[in-house]
């Protein structure tokens, strides 16, 4: 077998495993169930496409397809910071499962009124200072 050949083969089991991871993301795309969910999604695509423009540039020869997919990459990065930081302005919504939504029930709890009665005094909390050493003098 040549070299060339192995190449080929290389990058024709290569696009079918990226059509596969395609397909897979493009799924999770539509079917969702949560907007940080299709958010990942959308990443998976853009490493996808850059994927496939890399094995396209070694399968053909062509090094244009390389500074396309740097170009790919650096706009998917931004897409995924934009998402990101739009999902985070959006906040918890009411009813929502999920670990923003538990971690904001904590943290929105209203002040209780009455002191709890499991909570010691400021008395028994501060530390235990240890005694202090003898010199000379104290011992005589």
């Amino acid at each position: 077998m040549t070299p060339d050949a192995i190449v080929s083969m290389s990058a024709s089991a290569a696009l079918v495993i990226l059509a596969v991871t395609f397909l897979v993301a493009s799924w999770r795309v539509i079917v969702g169930p949560t907007l940080p969910d299709r958010i990942l999604a959308l990443d998976t695509l853009s490493g996808t496409a850059i994927g496939f423009l890399a094995v396209v540039a070694v399968k053909t020869g062509f090094a244009l397809y390389i500074d396309i997919a740097i170009s790919l990459g650096l706009v998917g990065f931004l897409a995924t910071v934009a998402f990101a930081r739009f999902v985070l302005s959006r906040g918890p919504r009411p009813g929502s499962a999920g670990p923003m939504a538990a971690q904001a029930d904590k943290t929105i709890r209203p002040a209780s009124k009455k002191p709890d009665a499991k909570v010691k005094s400021d008395a028994k909390l501060k530390p235990k200072t240890a005694p202090a050493r003898k010199t000379k003098k104290d011992r005589t």
